[in-house]
């Protein structure tokens, strides 16, 4: 029997629709219904919806354009905020804090529970043992409506801790360290566990929670702690400091009964159940890759400039005398009370040079006031706060993300530090030389129950084809960005037509296709060209999502791939092999024919049911049911003859049609959805009443 790993444990609680007695296990495509869903300003002024269905599965916070006083951001405040009135969603207005800090702060990220976030550092909540993953704007709509989205649970790597961290060294260089030292994408679309209890044990809950969010930069999906004392004793601490604040919480309800008062996530009662009940990975069970880092080898680090992958160690850096003209210490990793606690015994005493802007900000109120209760915040407020770095200048952050143009100019020089640190040693740090690193890497053997995996034919859903058949075009690059797809400047217009969508072909793609924005348009415009099906090695996670959420079907194979790139030149941006495909879903097959003179089998992961029933809404929604062994076009017929082409898609996304035209029993059909739309995940109940019979034989 298979051992699950802890990720998968956490899963299983919350995996939807499975058959009895069925394990999840990496590689799956399943159905959740996370504890909580949380968006904030930048997407939940463009989500509607006339019901939600599990108003208490939703938090709403205002958090990422606070400073725009405009009239037309106030009235967007209080739209989001009269609309969480009517949904009754707890609802967090713009002066509260960072989403991810209220939700840690409020128990929305609770260990244990599966937590999800229209946000990509939704990864924090693994900080405290909660399983944070991000989501895209129409996985929240389809939680909205249903309650349910869905997730490919990915590989799943152990990051084991050995030793014990010196004295001065934070959460934030151990990540600084981990995205410096292993700078090659070996945890890029996985998820880690952390491991090494002993050493673990010297890792305040404040540096796991920064550690989890900047597995975000690191290329991962998620980032769990483990669950021990310090985790408990944190929570126990949170009980009695939410009963001092209990009044200013407006999503509380409280009774004027005689009855003590009891926060509806952190309690006693839940914190005692979590510390009887712990959920542990399996003895043997399944990692795709172990990486390890000896913690006594790990001393201040620096990271950029301008990149998360390149990291040097503070006395190093220190050599180079490098001037600094602006810092800011703010955001959801680094500014919480121990941040500033820590950057104001730095301070303290002492004032910023006059060539040096300071800028500061709480991760949340509450931190703010616990600051300012300490004396904590005032120290630093005296060493003075303004804008953001110019041309030429370089800067130093606190922060999670170091890119290019992120600290203002795109010719200002970023660098990402610890709270507590021209860039120089600390006075109450060492100034010996730092040792190296040592760490080390272990890719782990397949995981033969992943390689074995099948699905019965009795698995595919009515309507979905057991068998796609067509050409195959390469698109050999590696890191295709979605502005290479589709034009950025085309974005945001609504009425671009779906013939000048219609550039070019896409079947099979490098390595990290589609990286870049979260633009839709990137996987519409490709169905536009009548491509209803994609392989590469992998995918940008966010471009995957978009592409399965608008019944663009993405498998995984990077065999394939790379037999393609040793069998042809290169030298062409797409290439048409004239080489026949085959899909086998029930089998998890690619059969490519004559490639190399010989027949090849790749495997590749089956498909869920919520992936294939997205696929069949799409088709019931937009046309007749197809038989179950579709014919793909070929390139030259899907330009030059679309009136032929088998598999004819719309460029629109499928998120911006109107769900409630279809009121089939077992199709979504009380959501109605503004601006961005929903393709329900549960969308397909009875496909048969769907325009006549749809039974395919």
């Amino acid at each position: 029997e298979r051992k699950q790993n802890l990720i998968e444990k956490i899963v299983q609680k919350y995996a939807q629709d499975l058959s009895p007695g069925q394990k999840v296990k990496s590689g799956d495509f399943v159905t959740i219904q996370p504890e909580h869903v949380m968006t904030h300003d930048n997407t939940a002024a463009s989500i509607g919806a006339q019901k939600i269905k599990f108003p208490k599965q939703c938090v709403f916070t205002l958090d990422h354009d606070v400073q725009n006083k405009s009239e037309k951001n106030l009235a967007k405040y209080a739209s989001i905020e009269e609309f969480s009135k009517l949904q009754n969603v707890d609802f967090y207005p713009a002066g509260r804090g960072i989403g991810h800090q209220v939700l840690i702060e409020e128990g929305y990220a609770f260990p244990y529970t599966m937590t999800v976030a229209s946000d990509s550092h939704s990864n924090m909540y693994g900080g405290i043992g909660c399983l944070g993953t991000p989501i895209v704007r129409t996985d929240a709509a389809a939680i909205w409506a249903t309650g349910k989205t869905w997730w490919q649970i990915p590989p799943v790597a152990n990051v084991e801790f050995k030793g014990q961290l010196q004295n001065g060294v934070t959460g934030k260089d151990i990540i600084i360290t981990l995205c410096g030292m292993f700078n090659n994408d070996e945890v890029l679309n996985c998820a880690i566990e952390f491991t090494g209890d002993e050493s673990i044990r010297g890792i305040g809950l404040e540096d796991r929670l920064a550690i989890a969010n900047m597995t975000t930069e690191w290329g991962a999906l998620a980032g769990v702690f483990p669950v021990d004392e310090i985790t408990i004793q944190w929570l126990r601490n949170r009980v009695d400091k939410l009963e001092l604040s209990k009044f200013e919480n407006k999503n509380l309800k409280l009774t004027s009964s005689d009855r003590p008062f009891e926060h509806p996530r952190i309690n006693h009662s839940r914190i005692d159940y979590i510390e009887k009940n712990p959920i542990q990975p399996s003895p043997g069970a399944y990692y795709a890759k172990h990486l390890t880092l000896d913690l006594s080898t790990v001393s201040p680090y620096i990271s950029g400039p301008n990149s998360v992958k390149v990291s040097t160690s503070l006395a190093e850096l220190e050599k180079k005398n490098i001037a600094i003209h602006k810092a800011y210490l703010v955001s959801c990793v680094n500014s919480r009370a121990g941040d500033l606690k820590a950057a104001a015994h730095v301070i303290k005493g002492k004032k910023v040079a006059d060539s040096v802007e300071f800028y500061i900000a709480a991760a949340s109120s509450e931190v703010q006031k616990d600051a300012e209760a300490s004396g904590d915040w005032q120290t630093l407020v005296n060493a003075g706060a303004r804008t953001l770095p110019a041309d030429g200048e370089v800067g130093i952050s606190a922060t999670n993300r170091n890119f290019k143009g992120r600290m203002g100019s795109p010719n200002a020089l970023a660098y990402l530090a610890s709270p507590a640190g021209k860039i120089a040693n600390p006075a109450y740090l060492s100034t010996s030389s730092p040792p190296t690193p040592k760490i080390s890497y272990t890719l782990n053997p397949p995981d033969e129950y992943i390689e074995n995996s099948t699905i019965s034919n009795d698995s595919i859903v009515p309507g979905f084809p057991d068998t796609i058949k067509g050409q195959l075009l390469f698109c050999p690059a590696d890191n295709l960005n979605t502005d290479g797809i589709y034009p950025g400047k085309y974005t945001y217009v609504d009425d671009f037509p779906v013939e000048k969508m219609a550039k070019g072909d896409i079947l099979v793609g490098g390595f990290n296709f589609g990286t870049g924005s979260s633009r839709e348009q990137a996987a519409t415009a490709i169905k536009a060209c009548g491509v209803s099906l994609l392989i590469a090695g992998t995918y940008s996670q966010t471009f995957k999502r978009n592409s399965i959420n608008n019944a663009l079907i993405c498998l995984e194979s990077p065999e394939l791939v790379e037999l393609l790139k040793s069998s042809y030149k290169l030298d062409e941006k797409t290439i048409c092999t004239h080489l026949d495909v085959e899909i086998k879903f029930a089998e998890g097959k690619v059969l490519v024919k004559g490639l190399n003179g010989v027949d090849n089998e790749f495997r590749v992961g089956v498909l869920g049911r919520s992936v294939q029933e997205i696929w069949v809404a799409e088709i019931a929604l937009s046309g007749p049911v197809k038989p179950r062994t579709i014919e793909l076009a070929s390139n030259s017929l899907l330009r030059n003859n679309n009136k032929n082409a088998l598999l004819m898609a719309n460029a629109v996304p499928i998120s911006n049609m109107i769900i409630n035209k279809v009121t089939t029993e077992g199709l979504v059909s009380n959501v109605f959805i503004d601006e961005v739309g929903l393709l329900a995940n549960e969308a397909v109940g009875r496909l048969s009443d769907v325009g006549g019979n749809a039974k395919i034989s």
